[in-house]
Parts: structure tokens; C-alpha cells; sequence
């Protein structure tokens, strides 16, 4: 695992004898980043721990140099006073929609807090096993509110929430860096290799297959079976389904991890620069102990879930104040905000021209999504005897197709403009336009019998 070394520990020893402890697993590490860690480093700040350096006790000086590090590392921290606030507000049983709002805006810096302590437990167990918990954790914020949202029987909150962070990382995320970047970079013609984008495309498209014979059988088989046998259909396909989309995503941590690691490394190489080397210093090195950060990780998880089931239980009462639907709050506003630090990395680095990491980031949180999360959540739901299929109506799933067809003509070309951009952006709102003028009452879950969802 490696030699475990503190950062007042560094400070004391000197920086070159800690950095040579752990040199080899650091030069290894920096070419098995993923997109999602550059995306979310760009967002963190260096710590000055030379006040912290100068206390004479040891523990006092571990517990202040951790909390340095995780709390007041990042530029999003004063989102945190969210959490408390959120606490509060639900403990004196203040307003619902204000509950639900202060929980949303905690979780932003928490999802890139995790993003963080995922990198910092890599460093002591090498590239590959923090590949598998960026895997596994890259996508808590969703993966917990998904479960929470199926132990209230919310089967239609967990399918919006997760066909909405799909959407989102498509369009809103991937639109908003080109346009970004391609606006910064205005005079001279954006690149990146298509090689990583047409892996995500075709599991993507895998994905949205799985979404689509579920709904299509609703169709196909009016007026030859009953209802319930429809349903009984619908739902053993999806659950076949799911255990096959898993497989394909095991399949690809092994493509991105072991066999094919270089096409998911090659934008770092290329811009192997000075610049570049300023840009991760700080991230050449761990900044907390192992132990701090498994300990760090289990404590933001449970906080995230504690902040997910708020966000769950009064999603209904904002519906109401604020005069939107669940459909849109779950399909806009829980991506838009459960994701804003990776996103707002995203584009930090398509304005310095890293389009690379951008599309990791987009791209590759939709795929996690659609061939991780979702399955995973049906699965999931089997086990907890909620009947939850893979059909999320017509109107949905025409909404990820036609998002994954414009995104497969957007990018193939391997060059990128503003205008392109331009076009993901509007056609995000346009869809976003249509769930908000849909006013149905949802205040139960549309399809809570694995059967298929009530147009």
C-alpha cells in the first residue's frame, strides 16, 4: 500500500525526502487520472499549513492539517454552511421547499469533495484500484438518492433524476464547454481524439437499446396480452437487461483500466508542459493520510445520504410552492446542482483548450449513468420487491435518443466550434421546456408496478 505520510509530517521531514517516499506510485498516478479528477483539481486550492506546522501535539496537529485539507481545500466551501443549515432547518420543521433547496446547494461540494478523497485513497493504492472507486464513488450523489428515492416507492423521482443526469453530462455539461471553449479559443480550431468519445457512443447506444425494447413491447403487444402480462414482459426484460448492461460496464473498467488504458491518458501526455505542471503540483503528492481519507470518504457518504433523503422526502412540497413539476425538478434541478463542481471543471478546461478531458468528464459520467447507476438501481429494487423496469416512456426515452444522435453528429468530425455548442445548449433548454410545461400531477410514483409508465 505504501508508506503513509501526513502533510504537517511532509512540512517537518522535507518536501523532497516525502515526495521521494512516494515518487513512483505519484509519476504513475499523474497518467492514470481520470477526466472526472483533472476536472474537479481545478476547483481545489493549496493549502498553507504553516500555522498548523508550529503546534506542539501531534493529534491536534493531524486533525487541523485534515480538516485544512478537505474542508477549506476546495473554492466551493462556503457551500457547506448548507449542511448545517439544512439540519437545522429539518430539525425545527421549517419550510419543506426550503429544506429541499439548502440540501441541493450542500451536496455540490460534497460530490467534489468525494471526488478528491477518491484520488488522495489512489495514491496509496495505485492507479488501478482508484480507477474502481472513481467508479464505484463518481457517481454517489445519484446512486444514493436513487436508493432512498426506491425505499419511499419514488420509482418515478429515481427515473427522472437518473435520465436527467444523463441528459445533463450530454448536453448542458458537453454544450457548455464547447461553446465555452470554443468562445475562448475563437480564433484557432479546437481538437480532440475521437477514439475515447466513439467508446462512450457505442455505450451509450447499448444503453439506450435496453431503454427502448421495454417501451416498445408496451406497443407491440395491445390488444395480444393482458396488462399484467405486459407488464410481467416489460419487467423481466429489464432486469435481464440490467444484469447485461453490467457485465458491458465491468467490461469497460477493464477496456479503460488494463487493456486500452492509453486511450483514456492521452490528452495528459500531450499537454505534458510547464503549464501543465503548474496547473498539478499540488496534486503530485497525497495531502492526507490513507486512513484520513477512508475515514473522510465513509463520513461525506453518510452525510450525502443523510442530505439526499432530506432532498427526497420534500421534493413534492417545492413541486407545490415553487409551482414546478416533479418531473422537471428531477429531470433539471437535481443534475444541474448534484453535479455543479464537475461541470464548472469541465469548462474550466475546455477554456484552456483541454477539450480531452471535458468530453472524459461528460461523456464518461454518461455512460457511468447509464450503464452503471440505472442497471444497478434495478437491480436493486429487485431486491427490495419494487417493481422498476427500464421503460421510461416515450417522451423520455425519445429525449435521450435524439440527445445521443446529436451528439454523435456533433463530435464526429473531431474538431469543435462555438456554434456546436451553441446547438447542445438550446437543444437542452428545449427539452427542459417541455417537462416544464408538463403539469402532471406526480405526487405517486407512475409506475410502481414494473409495468409501463402512464403517458
Amino acid at each position: 500500500m505504501g508508506t503513509i505520510v501526513e502533510p504537517w509530517a511532509m512540512a517537518e521531514n522535507g518536501y523532497a525526502n516525502a515526495n521521494e517516499t512516494i515518487k513512483g506510485s505519484s509519476r504513475e498516478l499523474r497518467h492514470g487520472r481520470t477526466a472526472h479528477n483533472l476536472s474537479s483539481s481545478s476547483l481545489r486550492k493549496k493549502s498553507d499549513l504553516r500555522l498548523i506546522q508550529k503546534i506542539p501535539c501531534k493529534t491536534l496537529k493531524n486533525i487541523l492539517s485534515n480538516l485544512q485539507e478537505v474542508i477549506l481545500g476546495t473554492k466551493l466551501t462556503f457551500l457547506f454552511l448548507a449542511i448545517p443549515l439544512a439540519i437545522l432547518a429539518n430539525s425545527h420543521h421549517y419550510g419543506r421547499s426550503l429544506i429541499f433547496g439548502l440540501s441541493l446547494i450542500g451536496l455540490t461540494p460534497l460530490a467534489e469533495r468525494v471526488s478528491f478523497l477518491t484520488e488522495q485513497l489512489a495514491f496509496y493504492t495505485g492507479p488501478t484500484v482508484g480507477g474502481l472507486l472513481n467508479a464505484t464513488c463518481g457517481n454517489a450523489t445519484e446512486l444514493i438518492i436513487a436508493i432512498l428515492a426506491l425505499a419511499n416507492n419514488k420509482v418515478g423521482v429515481v427515473k427522472y433524476s437518473l435520465l436527467g443526469s444523463i441528459l445533463s453530462n450530454l448536453l448542458l455539461v458537453l454544450g457548455s464547454s464547447l461553446f465555452c471553449g470554443g468562445i475562448a479559443n475563437i480564433r484557432r480550431e479546437q481538437r480532440f481524439d475521437r477514439k475515447q468519445a466513439d467508446v462512450n457512443f457505442f455505450l451509450l447506444l447499448m444503453g439506450l437499446l435496453c431503454h427502448l425494447l421495454p417501451l416498445l413491447i408496451k406497443y407491440a403487444m395491445i390488444g395480444k396480452s393482458s396488462t399484467s402480462q405486459i407488464n410481467k414482459m416489460s419487467l423481466n426484460l429489464s432486469r435481464i437487461s440490467s444484469i447485461i448492461m453490467l457485465i458491458a460496464y465491468i467490461a469497460y473498467l477493464i477496456f479503460q483500466l488494463w487493456t486500452h488504458r492509453q486511450l483514456f491518458e492521452a490528452q495528459e501526455k500531450e499537454d505534458d508542459d510547464d503549464a501543465y505542471d503548474d496547473e498539478v503540483t499540488v496534486e503530485e503528492t497525497p495531502v492526507i493520510g490513507f486512513w484520513s481519507g477512508f475515514a473522510w470518504l465513509i463520513g461525506m457518504t453518510l452525510v450525502i445520504a443523510l442530505l439526499s433523503e432530506y432532498a427526497v422526502d420534500t421534493i413534492e412540497e417545492a413541486s407545490d410552492l415553487w409551482g414546478l413539476s416533479v418531473s422537471f425538478i428531477s429531470i433539471v434541478l437535481l443534475p444541474i446542482v448534484g453535479n455543479a463542481a464537475e461541470h464548472a471543471g469541465a469548462i474550466i478546461f475546455a477554456f484552456k483548450n483541454k477539450l480531452d478531458i471535458s468530453l472524459g468528464v461528460a461523456l464518461g459520467s454518461a455512460t457511468q449513468i447509464s450503464l452503471f447507476v440505472v442497471p444497478l438501481t434495478v437491480i436493486v429494487a429487485w431486491i427490495m420487491g419494487i417493481k422498476m423496469d427500464l421503460n421510461f416512456n416515450i417522451l423520455e426515452t425519445s429525449s435521450l435518443a435524439f440527445a445521443i444522435i446529436i451528439i454523435a453528429f456533433t463530435l464526429q468530425d473531431g474538431t469543435s466550434h462555438y456554434m456546436k455548442g451553441m446547438v447542445l445548449l438550446l437543444c437542452y433548454v428545449i427539452i427542459a421546456a417541455c417537462f416544464y410545461v408538463d403539469q402532471t400531477p406526480q405526487k405517486q410514483p407512475k409506475n410502481n408496478l414494473g409495468g409501463v409508465l402512464s403517458a
